[in-house]
């Protein structure tokens, strides 16, 4: 046989128990062709010197927005590992703001009030910082913001106090009805509908630099969890814009792209009568960018006291959070989703919402069964044992992100208190129970490198230092599966991907260090050398070479 690529000299940690490692690795038309002595007597086109570096199937990131994380590159860093305190967010805005041609949008994005005093920024604060400029500084959670006055203005409101409810979201106001600038959940609509869409080529621009940072730490698949959203992508386009971005060659990473509810509507005289038109639905595509499950929103943010609770906030007695829409109008929407042949992904934080998702899974199983419907639930943030035991019998796929206990876990202890804490974000109870986890960050949110990922999952410490869920850590090998294998799960594609093995995608990542003999405390440490996609090296930093 000849062959397309050969790859030599590595140490290769397959993830395929019937062949647990490797040295060679033999390419043909963008897929393993055989291991080892399967290729004795083959040639190729190109043999490529892996050097004896460590080497493992390619990590894919199953909730992380590729196209938010490229706008976000052009906008103001707030995140914490900018800004540390609430006067250094001030001084960043202003500096940028004045940097800006009059009448510019001052876009910002990854504060976080519980880094910043517990206080979010206010519209005075930012009148008096932007020069008039409108403002829109997006929290790093992506499920509320703070506005100014201009920007108010920019949606159409002359009189702030004229800024309408929106229901699904808050918009914050003060002891005499004026808006404080704060915009949650759904009232982030209001904003959006001015700055979206953005010109079709700045957001192939924006899915073209995620898709340059993705490759640079490894990813070789991401699943980008809502596109042509109220909440999530650019418009209505997206798809057209990850087609296009594709057939250029600067979509380097494969993609996963879930439809938002919102562009879902009725079909007259169709089988399915509700989806995307032509009866389009989960599973359209190739190996390349395909349509995955349609996205959901239940309810908000921890961090942001907004995730529907079973009980109150630890620190805001009288709060549990709250469902973005009305509860039986998300079950109908799921059970008509579901009846359609859909895969369904729905957000759901608190544990009063993901137990409101359960029923409405079970529901729909109950009314249309459907086999292996793999249906997931984005976050699946706070669990009790009961809820864990019926993901496990339902086949509910549960996303949660170890990278959260990494940079948002102070705060989730301050929301939820210690005791309640512990339920937060679990790993290990799921595989004990018999769920396949994927790996996945929520990037932009935090950062969406999976090295650090795999080190949160490993060892569970906040950004004091403090253990949150110290049952709840996977070995090293299990957080790589993680990242590998249960991410393909995830997306019904792991007879494709998440392993390396004869008839599998030939995409691989080449590290400095085994991630299964390194120290755990050292694995955020460990570099990446290479990502490999299909065969070609996408990012070399070894500088591999035929």
């Amino acid at each position: 046989m000849h062959l397309d690529v050969l790859f030599t000299n590595g140490d290769i940690t397959t993830l395929d128990p019937e062949r647990p490692t490797a040295s060679r690795m033999g390419v043909l038309g963008g897929v393993l062709v055989g291991l080892d002595d399967d290729l004795d007597g083959c040639t190729a086109a190109d043999v490529i010197d892996l050097r004896g570096a460590p080497v493992v199937p390619g990590f894919h990131d199953a909730h992380h927005h590729l196209s938010m994380r490229g706008q976000r590159s052009l906008q103001l860093d707030l995140r914490p590992s900018a800004v540390t305190s609430m006067d250094a967010l001030r001084t960043a805005v202003r500096e940028h703001a004045e940097r800006l041609p009059e009448g510019a949008w001052v876009r910002g994005h990854g504060y976080d009030q519980n880094r910043l005093g517990g206080a979010h920024p206010t519209r005075a604060e930012l009148d008096a910082l932007t020069g008039g400029r409108p403002a829109w500084l997006a929290h790093n959670s992506a499920h509320m913001g703070v506005v100014n006055t201009a920007a108010i203005r920019a949606m159409g409101f002359a009189d702030p106090r004229a800024l309408p409810d929106v229901p699904g979201g808050t918009v914050e106001r003060d002891a005499t009805g004026a808006p404080t600038g704060l915009l949650t959940e759904q009232a982030q609509s209001l904003v959006y509908r001015v700055l979206r869409p953005q010109p079709i080529e700045d957001f192939v621009r924006a899915i073209e630099l995620g898709s340059e940072l993705a490759l640079s730490e490894g990813l070789t698949s991401i699943t980008e969890p809502g596109i042509a959203g109220r909440l999530t992508g650019n418009g209505p386009a997206d798809l057209h814009a990850f087609m296009i971005a594709r057939e250029r060659g600067v979509l380097g990473v494969r993609a996963t792209v879930m439809p938002e509810m919102a562009a879902l509507h009725d079909i007259d005289g169709s089988e399915p009568g509700f989806g995307l038109d032509l009866g389009l639905r989960t599973g359209l595509g190739d190996d390349h960018l395909r349509v995955g499950a349609v996205k959901l929103f239940s309810d908000g943010s921890l961090i942001g006291r907004t995730a529907s609770m079973c009980c109150d906030y630890a620190d805001a007695v009288g709060n549990r959070g709250f469902t973005q829409d009305d509860p039986e109008r998300l079950r109908e929407q799921i059970s008509r989703a579901h009846r359609a042949g859909w895969q369904i992904a729905t957000h759901a934080i608190g544990d009063a919402a993901v137990q409101l998702v359960l029923d409405a899974y079970a529901r729909a199983q109950r009314q249309v069964p459907r086999a292996d419907a793999r249906h997931r639930i984005e976050h699946c943030g706070v669990t009790s044992d009961a809820q864990i035991a019926e993901i496990a019998r339902l086949g509910v796929v549960p996303v949660p992100q170890g990278r959260f206990v990494d940079e948002l876990g102070d705060g989730i202890i301050a929301a939820l208190g210690e005791e309640r804490a512990q339920l937060a974000y679990r790993q290990l109870s799921f595989l004990r129970a018999g769920v396949e986890v994927p790996g996945s960050s929520d990037c932009p949110v935090v950062e969406g490198a999976p090295l650090l990922g795999i080190h949160a999952l490993v060892n569970r410490e906040t950004a004091a230092g403090q253990v949150l869920g110290a049952e709840e850590r996977l070995t090293p090998l299990q957080a790589l599966r993680a990242y590998t294998r249960g991410s393909a799960y995830a997306d019904h594609q792991e007879h494709r991907k998440g392993r390396l093995a004869r008839g599998m995608l030939a995409d691989f990542t080449v590290l400095s260090e085994d991630l299964t003999r390194v120290d755990r405390r050292a694995i955020k440490d460990v570099e990446v050398l290479a990502t490999v996609v299909g065969g070609e090296v996408k990012h070399n930093r070894l500088g591999l070479s035929a």
